[in-house]
């Protein structure tokens, strides 16, 4: 269990999952546009018509011809007709007249310009008003958003409601996208029992699959979650075997680290392939990450901030580059709201509550419980902070990156 590396740096783990989920990234699959939501777009999309596909009005009002529109003593046209929203009817403006248009309607042939209901008098099959509107005022001009054979997204990004919005606008029923990796969670331990159940001497309520599954389920996954497996290597093994052969990825909770117990590491070096086993990160440190059969394999560690700061870190790193994922997830940064002493040179993940004050400047104060066992710390705050490799002591104000989960 020698061949690979031991110990490495975070910024030398991620750009490793990174590059072996690059290798490994699934393949596409055309969904339907309605159900695309927090996919990522597999092949450009170009748009088939401008938006707006016509020229139309912006407001309800009247449809004129500017030519018509006198800067003294007023304007005056007749009503020829009136255009709705959602069809032509074939009007052609001449000169002294106008057009009754409501919202989105199509431009009437020979107008230019459109004038708002609120500013004209209507008398007797005319209008008149003193404003004289801007030439082309409240049209929307076709094309003015999106050009006809215009590329408006590109493979890798997340497809947010607007960018689904704006393929519907396209008359896009169906977008292609990269296929959603699938994911088999497994706990492990003898002293796991499942909520609801009494306890024994010595044994533990199961916490860490609750908190994988909705952190996965987060990412807009389906994972499936096995049952836990026992100390026992001769049942560990073709359980996860199974796993492996059907399922794009197996996380693990515990098992990881060095104790007597911990199977896992040597099971993957001989059945698999490992790619890193520990990391310099506090918590976390154990972290196994390799390949097996078609699986990529996650080994987190068993304490459950471990497990939350491991999945937000390189996990989601995995399941973003399966996926081909090009944008970078959005980054934030805040304030200290407390000093912070960092003893050790390890990368670190606190717990902390963000808050943003009436400057509208972010600031996180940092919860005092550190340990990675201490899951009510994790409960009661909402981001992960961020503190580079290096022992130093942080002040009030100084900047950190922040995680949501």
């Amino acid at each position: 269990m020698s061949d690979f590396p031991s110990r490495i740096t975070y910024p030398q783990a991620q750009a490793i999952v990174r590059r072996v989920a690059d290798a490994r990234r699934l393949g596409s699959e055309r969904v339907a546009t309605r159900r695309a939501d927090g996919r990522i777009l597999a092949e450009p999309v170009r748009a088939p018509i401008p938006l707006p596909p016509f020229d139309n009005s912006r407001m309800d009002g009247f449809a004129l011809r500017h030519a018509d529109v006198r800067g003294e003593g007023g304007t005056r046209l007749r009503i020829v007709g009136e255009q709705f929203a959602g069809y032509s009817a074939g009007l052609r403006i001449g000169p002294g007249e106008c057009a009754r248009i409501t919202t989105g309607a199509p431009l009437p042939a020979g107008a230019d310009t459109v004038i708002i209901r609120e500013d004209v008098r209507e008398q007797e099959g005319s209008i008149a008003f003193d404003i004289a509107p801007a030439p082309g005022a409240d049209i929307r001009s076709a094309g003015e958003d999106v050009a006809a054979g215009e590329q408006v997204m590109t493979p890798g990004q997340l497809l947010t409601p607007a960018r689904l919005s704006l393929a519907s606008a396209l008359g896009m029923a169906e977008l292609r996208v990269s296929r959603r990796p699938t994911v088999a969670v497994f706990t492990t331990g003898d002293e796991l029992v499942e909520p609801g159940l009494p306890l024994g001497p010595g044994q533990i309520y199961n916490s860490n699959r609750e908190l994988l599954m909705g952190l996965l389920r987060a990412q807009g996954l389906e994972p499936t979650a096995w049952p836990s497996l026992p100390d026992d290597p001769a049942r560990i093994e073709p359980q996860l075997r199974d796993a492996a052969s059907a399922f794009d990825v197996v996380i693990t909770c515990g098992g990881v680290s060095a104790g007597q117990k911990d199977y896992l590491p040597a099971l993957l070096a001989g059945q698999g392939e490992i790619h890193f086993w520990k990391v310099r990160m506090k918590p976390g440190m154990p972290l196994l990450f390799g390949t097996l059969e078609r699986a990529a394999f996650l080994g987190l560690p068993g304490n459950p901030v471990s497990v939350l700061a491991t999945f937000q870190s390189m996990g989601c790193a995995l399941l973003d580059g399966l996926q081909g994922r090009a944008e970078p997830r959005p980054r934030r940064f805040a304030a200290l709201a407390a000093p912070w002493r960092k003893r050790h040179d390890r990368y670190e993940f606190l717990r902390g509550s963000l808050q943003c004050g009436q400057d509208g400047r972010l600031s996180v104060l940092p919860h005092p419980a550190d340990a990675s066992h201490r899951l009510r710390g994790a409960a009661d705050s909402d981001v992960l902070l961020a503190l580079p490799d290096g022992a130093r002591d942080y002040a009030v104000g100084d900047v950190v990156e922040v995680f949501g989960y």
